[in-house]
């Protein structure tokens, strides 16, 4: 919560704008919502602006980036009800790790600080799998990430462990996995292997070992080399 009130600070600067785009999918009190004080902007409207197509907007990183704290605090917080790997691609359309230095940095912040109160929280309000794939797509890394979870032992690390191995094991996803709305991270060769060795002891799961998935990674790691 400190870091999402940082983040609200941060962004307080930025200033409305006429904002205009698609007519057809949004009415004029839309517009006008839009361009006024974003904290008066109907929660709605924000979910809808926040999962929208850039092309749907005339200048789409300006809007995302005013919308922010609005659409990031609601989805750390499970309120926003848009896919959670679709506000990461969002994000990263708007370039957001190009934006000024204090909203990149309190961005950054808020990463941090949602991973380390997801691994200390079980259940979340966001799914492991999608709270690791947003801040994985958007920030376009995804082994620091394990590493800490690999350096958290806690109860609720665990067990958002067993869920993700749950979730990706499914008629083996794990093979092939890709995180982001659009697929833009590959995650399947640095979580395979950090799966089948950093914590391997803690993923109490029997399909873990199966022969299928041992010859992908060994393939896999051969490639790699």
């Amino acid at each position: 919560m400190a870091a999402l009130d940082a983040l609200d600070h941060a962004f307080a600067s930025e200033e409305p704008f006429p904002t205009t785009g698609c007519t057809y999918c949004y009415a004029e009190q839309d517009l006008t919502d839009l361009s006024g004080p974003v904290h008066l902007i109907p929660d709605d409207l924000v979910s809808s602006a926040a999962a929208e197509v850039p092309s749907h907007w005339d200048d789409f990183p300006r809007l995302y980036r005013r919308l922010v704290p609005r659409i990031v605090r609601s989805t750390v917080t499970g309120q926003l009800h848009v896919d959670e790997e679709l506000i990461a691609s969002r994000l990263v359309e708007a370039g957001w790790t190009t934006w000024e230095a204090p909203f990149v940095s309190a961005l950054r912040d808020v990463w941090s600080a949602w991973w380390d109160a997801t691994l200390h929280t079980h259940p979340s309000p966001v799914f492991i799998r999608e709270t690791l794939g947003l801040i994985s797509v958007a920030t376009n890394s995804l082994r620091p990430w394990l590493n800490i979870w690999t350096a958290t032992h806690h109860p609720a690390a665990d067990a958002h462990l067993a869920d993700l191995v749950d979730n990706v094991m499914f008629e083996y996803e794990i093979s092939d996995l890709r995180m982001g709305f659009y697929g833009e991270y590959h995650a399947t060769p640095e979580l395979l292997s950090w799966l089948l060795t950093d914590v391997r002891d803690r993923a109490n799961d029997a399909r873990l070992g199966s022969p299928y998935l041992l010859e992908h990674h060994r393939m896999a790691t051969q490639h790699t080399n």
